[in-house]
């Protein structure tokens, strides 16, 4: 099985890397509100915006058969507004130490 796939873009995203790695897709539900026309995207030769973790507004721990994963809930700076996903704390540590360094993140465990 391959792990990578090819996306089908249209013509007017050509400018947009078309393969990606399966791991980096997400349970996505979509809301309407939120779709985005292709007419309204704009592709440059440097994409200036980053999405970047603003906090961790939450923590707990899923509890597997034979183990537990530590997750957050992470608040990210988005274009589209506030955007929150349940990420994996050792994960987030590693790529933005200083979000745990700043504060106390609540745990709903407690």
């Amino acid at each position: 099985m391959n792990d990578c796939d090819k996306l089908r873009l249209p013509d007017e995203l050509s400018g947009v890397h078309d393969v990606f790695h399966v791991s980096n897709l997400k349970k996505c539900l979509v809301e309407v509100s939120l779709v985005i026309p292709v007419e309204e995207i704009q592709v440059g030769e440097q994409l200036p915006f980053t999405e970047e973790p603003l906090e961790i507004i939450d923590r707990e721990v899923k509890q597997l058969k034979q183990s537990s994963i530590p997750i957050v809930k992470v608040r990210w700076n988005s274009e589209r507004g506030p955007e929150f996903t349940c990420e994996r704390e050792d994960h987030m540590k590693s790529k933005y130490p200083h979000l745990f360094a700043e504060k106390d993140i609540p745990d709903n465990n407690s």
